[in-house]
């Protein structure tokens, strides 16, 4: 865990991040591959999920509160989905679509989203030339909490006007493969200039393994700190 301008954030493992102030506790992509075994939860005020990937109703249950909101990409489909995973209108919580292009205010976050996707012409995609995340998928989500603004992609690669955001902490997938890798994503955040970068995405397992350490030099190089797990 690691404290920026009053509020704190967290790798939990994967895509998944704890983001707190002294009001609000947002979370993004919770669960998938145990990153949450043994957490100790259910204080999430906030719980946004990109894609159908990252969609998992038992991770949604273990971070969030009674009372929490829901903002799940619009696209999300459960029947897409090879998990065992519930409806978003059956989850207990109230649940708000968003598209790509979405700006809501939800309790104290303000809550804005990206595009998020391979280039179908680009080195994201599978043998037969499909990308793995093709448009309409999914989306990112650049968060605003407390004044400070949190910018998580999502599973995409670098795409136009990511780079026109204005982004305190930057978390971006770095492992490759079905995302940017830790180049494209030390582009992005070179012209981002965030004063905090966190990467996400990567180790979880090996097509997306990659030199974190080596990441982190190279933005530190440029004078951007950088927090790894």
């Amino acid at each position: 865990m690691i404290e920026y301008d009053g509020i704190t954030i967290e790798w939990l493992g994967h895509a998944t991040l704890r983001v707190a102030s002294d009001e609000i506790v947002v979370y993004t992509d919770p669960g998938r591959y145990g990153v949450l075994d043994g957490h100790d939860g259910t204080d999430g005020d906030v719980v946004c999920i990109t894609h159908d990937h990252h969609y998992d109703t038992n991770g949604v249950r273990t971070v969030a509160a009674a009372d929490a909101t829901v903002v799940a990409f619009d696209g999300i489909n459960p029947h897409r989905i090879d998990r065992d995973v519930e409806r978003l209108a059956d989850l207990p919580y109230d649940v708000r679509r968003v598209d790509v292009d979405s700006d809501i205010a939800v309790d104290e976050a303000i809550v804005r989203t990206t595009a998020a996707y391979n280039e179908p012409d680009g080195p994201h995609v599978r043998e037969n030339g499909e990308p793995y995340h093709p448009k309409g998928l999914g989306c990112g989500f650049h968060l605003t909490i407390d004044g400070v603004s949190v910018y998580c992609p999502g599973d995409t690669d670098v795409l136009d006007g990511h780079d026109r955001l204005d982004v305190d902490v930057f978390c971006p997938p770095i492992g490759g493969t079905f995302t940017m890798d830790r180049h494209e994503a030390a582009g992005l955040a070179a012209a981002l200039d965030p004063g905090l970068a966190v990467p996400i995405h990567y180790d979880t397992f090996e097509a997306i393994e990659t030199d974190a350490e080596a990441f982190a030099e190279e933005l530190e190089e440029r004078g951007i700190d950088v927090h790894l797990d």
